[in-house]
């Protein structure tokens, strides 16, 4: 008897994964060897770079940015991670700042091409008409695409301290985190109705803004395909099984017609932001996957 084909694989701890890594979700034709990475951004650039694992959860613009610049990944249309953004935006609670006042003010923000800070930055542009480049983005890590260069109006230090402590020193006007905003009183939102806000946006645009998507290494879909759509109907037999309340929005998303317009929304935002070097289309982005996924994926 033939052995199963194993794909090494990352993936965060979510409920609709839960399933996958216990093993209540499984298939008789491949078997995924999870890798622990912690927190998970740390395995965007071995991906992206090295092609370090054959699936791998992967941040939308390190995705869209690594097909501009012909990286060895491929894009599945399934999204693991989303959430509301402008909440992810704080200020210290002593020198509290509006957004119709950001102009000019320093704003620190672990990467330019964090995709919080993505989102956060379209809003900003969206709800109160500020630019990226009217903003001083101050930036410790780097991008994960190393051919990915930082606009000019991006200061990168890498031995600055973290967000929270900036905050503290007043180093920095406003900070852009996300799985990590701090709790207490310490630190303040800078949009004060971003859940309202929020809950508008969603009404009207229909998607909860995209975090992480899965990726595939090129090398195991050129070798593999079937294993490729066999993984693909695994992350959708998953979070079929979990439970989610209806009317409300998903963090997550499968499927070309459905990821269309949302990732459309990602690439005019990220060439505004100056993310990438040129536009891309949904068929582009989607079109080495459908060649293998076909009507699977539709």
């Amino acid at each position: 008897m033939a052995e199963l084909p194993v794909l090494r694989t990352v993936l965060g701890d979510y409920p609709h994964t839960a399933p996958l890594k216990n093993g209540d979700v499984e298939s008789p034709r491949l078997r995924l060897d999870f890798v622990s990475v912690s927190p998970i951004h740390r395995a965007f650039a071995p991906m992206v770079r090295e092609e370090a694992y054959d699936l791998s959860e992967l941040a939308v613009v390190t995705a869209l940015q690594a097909i501009a610049y012909g990286r060895p990944v491929v894009l599945l249309p399934a999204v693991v991670a989303a959430r509301f953004q402008r909440g992810c935006l704080i200020a210290h609670a002593s020198r509290p700042v509006r957004p119709e006042d950001l102009k000019g003010k320093r704003i620190g923000v672990r990467s330019y091409t964090q995709t919080t800070g993505m989102w956060v930055r379209a809003h900003l542009a969206e709800d109160y008409g500020l630019a990226a480049q009217d903003v001083q983005w101050i930036t410790r890590d780097g991008a994960h695409v190393a051919e990915y260069a930082v606009p000019a109006f991006v200061t990168h230090d890498e031995h600055a301290a973290n967000l929270p402590d900036r905050l503290r020193e007043g180093r920095i006007d406003a900070a852009v985190l996300g799985n990590d905003l701090p709790e207490g009183d310490e630190f303040v939102p800078v949009v004060p109705d971003a859940a309202a806000r929020d809950e508008q946006w969603w009404q009207r645009h229909g998607f909860m803004p995209i975090n992480h998507m899965v990726a595939v290494s090129a090398s195991t879909f050129r070798a593999d395909p079937d294993a490729v759509r066999e993984s693909y109907a695994l992350l959708r037999r998953a979070d079929a099984s979990v439970e989610r309340p209806e009317g409300r929005p998903h963090p997550t998303l499968f499927g070309y017609e459905n990821l269309r317009g949302p990732v459309e929304s990602v690439i005019d935002a990220c060439l505004a932001q100056h993310l990438l070097p040129r536009r891309l289309s949904p068929d582009e982005v989607f079109g080495p996957a459908r060649e293998v996924l076909g009507n699977d994926a539709d």
